[in-house]
């Protein structure tokens, strides 16, 4: 198959397209035909080698978790999906951005989503409910989102605000219009933010999911008024210290599939800011490296 590997951790420019062995699933797993990717963040870090010390990979490696496709191959025990169906899910750290891809957790993909924007909604979309269902009821409650306008951030909106939240979210001011096209209040973020909530939530704030780890969390716990009503997926290591929910990406198929259900009913699309074609791969990675992204960044792998 055709893949995007590195070979040694560094820059972007270690990226390139060749042949690379064809992966199989093992029991409970499957295998698609890849048609897009997306870039996270967990990507590029591997890639540069700022994981290494904590998440070692096997090189030479492919970068990508999620990804859209068709499956070829059913591993041992699986049951619910057939060779043929349209998928969207998650794998391995590593492997998403090849023609072929083992997936370990997925669900079928809505056909109102185009391949860009299913690829875009696995680790977002468990991210964002995993950290969402640490917090409890949604209906009725006053919720603000730090980071609201990236990938995470922005299907953390979306699909709170289709369970009844009422959300408030931060972003830089050129992703305010944005934000409120999710249904969301837009605020900046940053010094004073207590104090610009005071009107968009005059009766306080119930619960906070930060997606940013931008250094905000200990204001955003005053803000809670109580750690336990604030959960960071981004921010691991001073939401340990100060208490919060942290909330780690998993492989679950019941999130994917919950995520589906509302993208079918309309309540949830994933937002893109940009596709790449794999042979672009090291233009996506740059792209995503410099931050500030609205939504996701997605690799087109077959044309």
């Amino acid at each position: 198959m055709r893949a995007a590997r590195f070979h040694e951790y560094g820059v972007v420019d270690n990226l390139v397209i060749e042949q690379a062995p064809d992966p199989r699933p093992g029991p409970g797993e499957i295998r698609i035909r890849v048609a897009a990717a997306s870039v996270n963040p967990i990507d590029w870090k591997l890639r540069s080698g700022a994981l290494h010390q904590f998440l070692p990979v096997e090189l030479p490696a492919v970068p990508g978790r999620d990804a859209v496709g068709v499956v070829d191959e059913v591993g041992a025990g699986v049951t619910g999906v057939s060779v043929g169906d349209r998928v969207f899910g998650l794998g391995g750290v590593t492997g998403a951005t090849a023609e072929l891809v083992v997936l370990s957790a997925w669900a079928p993909a809505p056909a109102e989503w185009s391949d860009e924007q299913a690829a875009a909604a696995g680790l977002a979309s468990v991210t964002a409910m995993g950290g969402l269902n640490a917090l409890g009821p949604l209906a009725g409650r006053t919720l603000l989102v730090e980071g609201a306008a990236g990938g995470v951030g922005s299907a953390a909106v979306e699909i709170a605000v289709a369970q009844g939240a009422t959300v408030i979210g931060t972003a830089s001011e050129r992703n305010h219009e944005f934000l409120t096209s999710l249904g969301a209040t837009p605020t900046t973020y940053g010094p004073g933010l207590a104090q610009r909530l005071a009107a968009p939530a005059p009766h306080g704030i119930d619960i906070v999911l930060d997606t940013a780890a931008s250094g905000s969390l200990d204001d955003l716990v005053a803000i809670a008024g109580d750690p336990t009503r604030v959960a960071t997926v981004a921010d691991h290591a001073r939401g340990e210290r100060l208490g919060t929910h942290v909330v780690n990406a998993e492989n679950d198929s019941a999130l994917l599939s919950a995520a589906a259900e509302l993208g079918r009913q309309g309540r949830y699309t994933p937002r893109i800011e940009q596709s790449y074609p794999m042979e672009k791969i090291a233009d996506a990675h740059a792209h995503a490296e410099r931050g500030r992204t609205r939504g996701k960044i997605v690799i087109s792998v077959l044309i």
